[in-house]
């Protein structure tokens, strides 16, 4: 099919995680859009490596892909548990938090009802002529083999592509490239599940970083590591190890009015803010902080002597393997101290997060894609990042956005707002104003603050006092 004749859509979204998912499920009963969903991956998968039996999501059930947004959709978390016959069990279980694989399976099922989402579509370019868009994908097999080629064409591209695994300095291209061979493996929270066992067989682990997934796999880990007498190491930056800040005076920073209020801050003071705002979405959860305790508490009891070590406050600096054993040799310095200290571990598991990237096929597109100054997208304060407002960014604006942009509640919200944009109208009401408290300078009390200061004109970037 030749490019003049092929259909051209409302909306062209690339990448199909759970913010993608969740436009996709509220554009589908929309009559005035007509969309079009790609994604590289064979099937929806979230966080595939950190399914740990029993685990759950850090947000409350109603942060599902659409209620927030639409509380009537036949695509919300409690109608899966309805269609599954557990609403029941569920309301019993009193519990907000959805289990981490119930959640998944809960995404699939949407996944599996919208017409709209095409898989194993590996978006290769994107170009611009006369306010469209194409986009060249290449189809592929499972195994990631180039099929054939599609082209697909819209007025808006949604960029859903999310973020990447990030690995430490000193860990980056660390593991027997120079050929010497590691005792154990080196793999990024991702990647956990499908090396548990190697990382047992290894006879000491490692986990660098702090926050919740670095704390559930310390938890999965510690009673076979003490039963098998593998050492478990636990080692963070991190002053302590820290529980999320979860009362609601500071919950409400996942708002419009915090947005607006970070949004409008000067570039290196926003970067300060968002480093320290850490606690409020990278911490764990007071209850797995209690766990681990008592389960060192209970693996301790009659005077054992455990071989696990938590250290907090040190900074990986160097690696190396050692030629002869296999094993990793960590240089930490304690950053309290300013000491230094080697620990040899037979294998390494970095819990160190993520970071968005400004995918390849945008390339053709040049100076039309707004960048700043450590050339990340530069995403305006309605989530676009080309002066017309028609490439919309879904997840990854978390340097310019703060924390409202990984928090599974505002997706609902800003797909909303991507959706007012395509359509010129509000298929879903947006609520502008939802904090008790003010961020900012409040105004002066002569001065008249609009309610609707809130507009979608990425022309006018607001300053909300």
């Amino acid at each position: 099919m030749s490019a003049d004749s092929t259909p051209i859509h409302d909306i062209l979204g690339v990448g199909i995680g759970p913010f993608g998912l969740g436009l996709a499920a509220l554009s589908e009963p929309l009559d005035d859009v007509d969309a079009i969903f790609l994604d590289q991956r064979p099937e929806f998968r979230w966080h595939p490596g950190m399914m740990i039996e029993g685990s759950t999501i850090q947000v409350p059930f109603l942060a599902d892909l659409v209620t927030m947004a639409d509380p009537t959709s036949p695509y919300s978390f409690l109608n899966f548990l309805k269609e599954r016959k557990r609403l029941y069990p569920f309301y019993i279980r009193e519990s907000f938090y959805p289990l981490r694989a119930e959640f998944d399976e809960y995404c699939r099922w949407v996944a599996a009802q919208l017409d709209t989402l095409r898989w194993n579509r590996r978006v290769v370019s994107v170009t611009r002529d006369d306010g469209v868009y194409t986009a060249l994908a290449e189809v592929v097999d499972d195994s990631g083999s180039i099929l054939t080629t599609e082209t697909y064409r819209a007025r808006h591209l949604i960029l859903g592509v999310g973020t990447q695994p990030v690995l430490p300095p000193a860990l980056q291209g660390l593991g027997g490239g120079d050929g010497t061979e590691a005792a154990g493996p080196l793999i990024h929270t991702a990647d956990y599940l499908e090396n548990r066992e190697a990382l047992l067989d290894s006879g000491a682990i490692t986990i660098i970083g702090s926050g919740q997934s670095a704390a559930e796999i310390y938890r999965d880990l510690i009673d076979d590591a003490e039963d098998r007498g593998v050492r478990l190491d636990w080692v963070t930056r991190s002053p302590r190890f820290f529980p999320m800040e979860y009362t609601k005076l500071t919950l409400e920073m996942t708002s419009p009015e915090y947005t607006d209020h970070f949004r409008a801050l000067p570039d290196e003071l926003r970067e300060r803010v968002g480093r320290e705002q850490r606690t409020l979405y990278k911490g764990i959860s007071a209850d797995l902080v209690d766990d681990i305790h008592d389960t060192l508490y209970r693996l301790s009891r009659g005077g054992r002597q455990l071989l696990t070590n938590l250290v907090s406050e040190a900074e990986l600096e160097t690696a190396e393997i050692d030629p002869i054993s296999g094993e990793y040799l960590l240089g930490f310095r304690n950053t309290a101290l300013d000491k230094t200290f080697t620990r040899r571990s037979g294998s390494v598991v970095a819990a160190t997060g993520y970071k968005s990237q400004v995918p390849d096929f945008l390339s053709p597109l040049g100076d039309d894609i707004r960048l700043d100054s450590r050339g990340r997208l530069d995403v305006s304060r309605h989530y676009t990042i080309n002066d017309e407002g028609t490439i919309h960014v879904v997840g990854g604006e978390e340097h310019t956005h703060g924390v409202t942009a990984p928090d599974l509640g505002f997706g609902p919200w800003r797909a909303s707002v991507v959706l007012a944009a395509v359509t010129g109208r509000e298929p879903y009401p947006i609520e502008r104003t939802i904090a008790f408290q003010t961020f900012g300078v409040p105004a002066d009390e002569s001065d008249a603050v609009p309610d609707a200061a809130f507009a979608l004109d990425d022309s006018k970037e607001m300053s909300h006092a």
